[in-house]
């Protein structure tokens, strides 16, 4: 088994466990980015949940933001959220903490368990897709069974521009 395959099985592994329905779709093109997801899909960036591993500056802890791929995460809400300062995790700790590379992380399956926020932007759509273990998969999922997959709370993390 590839090293991709065995990341799209944990995630499969991970909706069967919450009871949340898992239709992979592996795609031709990349979906490494908001934009490239959008695209490949045939969606708004808006309905990307791209989910972006933070690090704990005091305490090294890593923080799962999914977020809608139309804005950035303010980094300060966040802070005030978990009440440490936080940044960027680079290429190494997303993949250490969460088993899968940047680009790739899915809403669940992780290596290690990270606290996790749902940026509630993504509400506002019916269908909203996510990373699904490779830069080449996504898996549809609705707002709902999205908060069922992590158990996470809604919260307002959007950067305003």
């Amino acid at each position: 088994m590839i090293e991709s395959s065995k990341g799209i099985e944990r995630v499969r592994l991970a909706f069967s466990a919450a009871g949340v329905p898992c239709d992979v779709k592996e795609m031709p093109s990349t979906t490494r980015t908001a934009q490239e997801a959008a695209q490949a899909i045939g969606c708004e960036v808006a309905q990307i949940a791209k989910s972006l591993v933070f690090r704990g500056q005091s305490r090294d802890t890593a923080i799962l933001v999914i977020a809608s791929g139309a804005h950035r995460v303010d980094e300060a809400k966040l802070a005030l959220l978990i009440g440490e300062n936080v940044e960027r995790a680079d290429a190494a700790f997303v993949r250490s903490r969460s088993g899968f590379a940047i680009g790739g992380v899915p809403p669940a399956g992780h290596h290690s368990k990270m606290r996790t926020f749902l940026d509630a932007a993504l509400l506002r759509h019916s269908v909203i897709w996510a990373a699904a273990g490779t830069p080449f998969a996504v898996v549809p999922l609705t707002p709902d069974n999205l908060q069922r997959l992590t158990g996470a709370e809604w919260c307002e993390v959007r950067a305003r521009d």
